[in-house]
């Protein structure tokens, strides 16, 4: 059933929502020759979009440029005058639940990895090299691990580590697996239908015989597992005495913590954050923008204040839009409240009674308080007061749970708040699970994901009529074969309908294989060895299932906020069940 868009009475399109990819425009029809203000819908996007033109030239923007990059021009935030006219896919925001931001009084943010993207190829290697150098100078590994080298593109987001049997798997939203690894060997199916195929003992593959890789900065550990696991399957003299699979992923957790708690990591990414850091400059104005719409912000990190503050002033100190900063702490504006080492997701249980402090952010002293209220210090009579030249009103504590957050923020119930993080577990499971908290999870990976499908869009139409021809062409095998054998047929029609399923079974053959080598081909160009990020086949994968129940909006980085008006109200498309799909969008 074709769908009439009318936008302000200037522009027509004819939608044809059979034709159309979830992800872009295939089928639409201008009808006006001289827009002036032109309103989309297309599903996947969940949302209404906004495109202008001033001429004839811009409407071939429509169609596949619209969704393109703009090939490095810096979008405009929705604020500006220039705003609110063209997000590429790759930026929008998604919504699983609907969420009209007009009721957000507070909007929060995590700091690593959401409001500060760090570059896989340097950071995630750092990690991986003081990993590496631990486990063989403290845990007593052998030297030649020096001399391993990372490949920061191999592991994903999503896969779970059996820490029993030394596999990584990659599992749909039912918990079937169905892509596993041994180290770096792929399982055959046989191996992997007898490990994990058992339906009657349903795995629940959680802890403490599985560990989930949820977060990018797991991806290096993951990634020295499978490498340990290929070490001690071919050379097993060479890994400490009674390490099993489980043990040493017990040392790389070991070492990985070794590099977090020594400063190894955060000494050398403060020296040179530019190399390590992405530098978005839409963060700033993101935030002002929030604050100006009357807006709380405030940021929960598990990072304590000295690393806390070199980060956000370098992701703020160079994009300040009130001329520039006079203070290293100028970026502390932008957040009515400030929570470092809040040792999430533990800060989200209603009853934790961790004890809250004050930061003194010149010195990084703490100071006690009456839940986030300054308190006479031991030896003073009155509350300590902050160094000259600091603006009284900027608030910063360390530790504390989120009951001192509402108190802090004056927040009289949980749907007020919006957190943004992107941790599905640490920020956004528990935040939205146990408080009731609006939620939108980061995923970076997600901007090259929804290009790749739309690029690839003709592709997923031809895998879906080879899968419609192979179940048609199995459905006349049945039937064939039933008559043969239940039917009363005379010799001739008897050889006939022998030939004809003879003919048959090996065009069943041979789509069979055309269906799964386009398959596997489709999934290798989103990544070679795992596939889809979302996706597991035709299914959901694990990681998509979690973002669909948690998170009541995702998106591939936190600045996109930026490109969205701060009073909009988020909807998201329509459900299908199985037996709408191919009824309704007509």
């Amino acid at each position: 059933m074709p769908i009439l868009l009318i936008a302000l009475g200037v522009n027509l399109f004819l939608w044809d929502m059979r034709t159309a990819s979830c992800y872009g425009l295939d089928s639409i029809i201008n009808i006006n020759a001289n827009p002036v203000f032109s309103l989309l819908i297309y599903p996947g996007a969940k949302q209404l979009h906004f495109f202008y033109s001033m001429d004839h030239s811009d409407r071939t923007m429509l169609g596949d440029k619209a969704l393109q990059s703009h090939g490095g021009e810096k979008p405009h935030i929705w604020s500006s005058l220039e705003g609110g006219s063209r997000i590429d896919i790759g930026k929008q925001i998604f919504c699983n639940r609907s969420l009209n931001m007009r009721n957000i009084v507070a909007i929060g943010f995590d700091m690593d990895y959401t409001l500060a993207q760090y570059k896989p190829e340097t950071f995630e290697s750092l990690a991986y090299e003081g990993t590496v150098r631990k486990l063989v100078y403290d845990l007593g590994y052998p030297q030649e691990l020096l001399e391993w080298t990372f490949d920061w593109k191999y592991m994903v987001r999503g896969l779970v580590l059996d820490k029993k049997r030394g596999n990584i798997l990659k599992m749909d939203r039912h918990k079937y697996v169905k892509v596993a690894y041994h180290g770096f060997r792929e399982l055959s199916k046989e191996d992997k239908v007898g490990t994990y195929g058992n339906t009657f003992i349903r795995d629940s593959f959680d802890e403490p015989d599985y560990a989930l890789i949820d977060t990018l900065f797991s991806l290096a550990e993951a990634y020295l597992f499978a490498q340990l696991v290929d070490l001690r399957d071919n050379n097993p003299g060479k890994v400490p005495e009674g390490a099993d699979y489980p043990r040493m992923y017990k040392d790389v957790r070991a070492a990985v913590d070794l590099c977090h708690r020594d400063g190894t990591l955060k000494q050398v990414v403060a020296k040179d954050p530019k190399r390590y850091i992405n530098d978005d400059t839409s963060i700033v104005p993101m935030l002002k923008m929030l604050r100006n719409s009357g807006r709380l912000t405030f940021l929960v990190t598990n990072s304590l204040w000295d690393y806390t503050n070199i980060v956000m002033n370098f992701l703020c100190a160079s994009h300040m839009l009130d001329g520039g900063i006079t203070c290293k702490f100028d970026w502390l504006q932008y957040f009515d409240v400030v929570i470092t080492g809040s040792a999430k997701p533990g800060f989200f249980l209603e009853d934790n009674r961790a004890n809250i402090f004050e930061v003194e952010p010149e010195s990084g002293m703490l100071l006690n308080t009456d839940n986030g209220t300054p308190m006479p210090q031991v030896g003073n009579t009155s509350p300590k007061m902050l160094p000259k030249g600091l603006n009284k009103r900027y608030r910063v504590f360390q530790g504390g749970s989120v009951g001192h957050l509402h108190k802090l923020l004056s927040i009289e119930s949980s749907t007020q708040v919006l957190y943004v993080g992107d941790h599905i577990y640490g920020d956004i499971l528990r935040s939205k699970k146990v408080l009731g908290w609006r939620t939108m999870l980061v995923v970076p990976e997600l901007e090259r994901e929804v290009e790749l499908l739309w690029e690839l869009r003709d592709t997923r139409k031809q895998l879906r009529l080879l899968r419609n021809e192979r179940d048609l062409v199995e459905d006349r095998v049945h039937h064939l074969k039933w008559s043969l054998k239940f039917e009363s047929l005379g010799d001739d029609e008897k050889q006939n309908m022998i030939s004809s399923l003879g003919e048959l079974e090996l065009r069943r053959d041979q789509v069979r294989l055309a269906h799964q080598q386009a398959q596997g081909d489709y999934h290798q160009k989103f990544h070679k060895i795992w596939g889809q990020l979302m996706k597991t086949g035709y299914q959901n994968s694990r990681f998509a299932h979690q973002v669909e129940r948690f998170a009541c909006l995702y998106t591939s980085q936190v600045s996109n906020l930026s490109l969205y008006s701060p009073d909009k109200c988020y909807r998201p498309s329509e459900d299908f069940m199985p037996h709408e799909f191919h009824i309704l969008p007509s």
